[in-house]
């Protein structure tokens, strides 16, 4: 049940992100674009959870030079592969370049933050 919420979650942050000129979700009913959503929630995750270790393991020393502002540069760059793996999966969604895709990861890293935080809150049982 914790990957579905947090799947859904990560589609209200990219749905979210779709208010920037630059990052398109295309045309279509209601529910063809809360698919593409879900699509793409999972693509995102899926690329957080295979390629962003590896890039920081890589680039352990940039991210020690930089004081971690190279994550900003990262996060925007794979925004910009899920941005394309889901062009590439027929999804209507679009990240046209490196800012919309770096303000884009930006928005999606703090509405998804906050929609964890709530979402704690509410299961709290204690």
């Amino acid at each position: 049940m914790g990957i579905l919420v947090h799947v859904l979650l990560t589609a209200v942050a990219v749905w979210a992100s779709t208010a920037l000129p630059g990052i398109d979700l295309g045309e279509g009913t209601t529910g063809t674009r809360i698919l593409t959503l879900i699509g793409v929630a999972v693509i995102f995750g899926l690329v957080n959870a295979v390629v962003k270790p590896l890039v920081k393991f890589f680039g352990c020393l940039f991210y020690l030079l930089t004081l971690g502002l190279i994550g900003l540069v990262v996060n925007a760059l794979l925004f910009m592969l899920t941005g394309w793996l889901a062009e590439q999966l027929d999804l209507p969604f679009r990240v046209d370049g490196f800012w919309p895709a770096f303000w884009g990861a930006i928005i999606v890293a703090l509405t998804g933050w906050v929609l964890n935080v709530i979402y704690d809150k509410v299961t709290d049982k204690d």
